[in-house]
Order: structure tokens, then sequence, then C-alpha cells
């Protein structure tokens, strides 16, 4: 049986929903996509793989999910560095910058050099809410992503896909094809064109609400914030 997928609408209401009936803040859900994002790091790219890890972070909630993941990182004892070229004035996304100037991870200006002496990616700019033109400086920064030979793991969307109907059929994004795939509470629609490694992440859902929803909780195992999962939702 394949994967039941979250629409982008779908996925929003649920969002909304974990923050009402939920009972869940939004800095609560976004410590832990961020820690299920560290953990598919972690995994796919062991320490001695190369600790250098470099972190694209669009103004958004996935955003947020990168700046928590690179704080992970770090202590994990990895060397992130983070790429934040729009920064929100938010209190949220300013306490999570902060944290990590704590820890003196270094904030990049310039992608495509740091890009030259990193080990792994993630890409965090865009997530299930995206839709529309891909805008500056962003379009530089996927199609590096899309031309690289270094590993990218992106978070619940690649950057520029289509939530539904997945990669652009041309111009920014169109050859874009991350190798690593988080997909944060349940897969969305875009999942059925990722021919790379898929993880679940977000373990934190009520049964009552994922029924609510039609879609299924992972078996997590242990301490695991993730499931790694093949093209029909069975578990690798």
């Amino acid at each position: 049986m394949a994967l039941k997928t979250l629409s982008a609408k779908t996925a929003a209401a649920l969002d909304k929903e974990l923050m009402s009936t939920g009972a869940f803040s939004l800095d609560q859900l976004m410590e832990l996509a961020g820690l299920s994002v560290s953990q598919v790091v972690y995994r796919v790219h062991p320490l001695n793989r190369g600790k250098r890890v470099l972190v694209a972070v669009g103004p958004g909630n996935n955003g947020g999910d990168g700046l928590v993941a690179a704080r992970h990182l770090c202590q994990y004892g990895y060397q992130p560095s983070v790429y934040y070229p729009k920064r929100p004035k938010n209190d949220l996304y300013m306490r999570l910058a902060k944290q990590l100037e704590a820890l003196d991870v270094p904030f990049v200006d310039d992608f495509p050099t740091a890009l030259q002496s990193t080990d792994h990616v993630i890409d965090a700019i865009f997530g299930f809410s995206f839709s529309g033109e891909v805008r500056e400086p962003f379009p530089a920064v996927i199609q590096a992503m899309a031309e690289t030979k270094v590993p990218v793991t992106s978070v619940d969307a690649p950057s520029s896909w289509d939530i539904e109907a997945g990669p652009p059929e041309s111009g920014v994004g169109s050859s874009f094809h991350p190798d690593v795939l988080i997909s944060l509470t349940a897969p969305k629609p875009l999942v059925k064109h990722f021919r790379g490694r898929h993880f679940i992440g977000g373990r934190f859902v009520a049964p009552g609400i994922a029924k609510k929803y039609d879609f299924d909780i992972p078996a997590y195992e242990g301490i695991d914030q993730i499931v790694e999962v093949g093209p029909e939702g069975l578990k690798l």
C-alpha cells in the first residue's frame, strides 16, 4: 500500500490543529521538526563522512526547522554553517539565530563559495506552503544545489518543487533532485516524483489527530524521531 499523503491545504490545517486542540506551541513543533532533520543527517551522513554541514535557510517555518537542526548538529560534533539571507524580524527566528551565535556557528553570505568547502547540505529554504516564483537570492542557491556533487537533504519538500506536482517542468529547480528527503509529520504528494532516500519525522502526533486527517503514524523505534521508508511506504 502506498503512503498516504497530505495536500498543502491539509498540511496547513493540520498545523493549526496541532497548535489548537493538540496544545503544541510553534516553538515546540519547530524544535521537534529540527531534531528530526538532525537525526536524518546523522543517519545518512555520519561524522566519519565529514563534519561540515551547510544549511540553506529560508525566511519561514521551514527555515526555522533548519536553524534548529543546525543547533543539534553542532551539539553532535558537526561543524554547521548557515546561509540565512532573509531574516524575519520575528522573536522566534531571532532567538533561534542567537542560539547558534552563542555556539559560534558561522553565518555565511556567499552560498556558492561555502558550498565548495562543505560535506553535506541541508535545504531548508521552502516547505509545503511554497507556491509561485522563486525570488532572489534563492534561484542561484537552488541551482547550485542542483549542480553540486555534495549530498543534499531537503526538509519536507525540495525547494522550488510544487507540493502536488513535484519539480517544475522548466526553470529554477527543474533539475534539482536532492539525495534525501525528510517528510515532516506525513509525506506530501510530491514524494511520487522523489527517487532518493525518504524519511518521515515528527514523533508527536496523537492518534486521534492522525485519524482525523487520514494519515498513518509510522512505527518509530526506541528513541528515534525518524523512520526510513521505501516508495511504497514499507519501512526499510
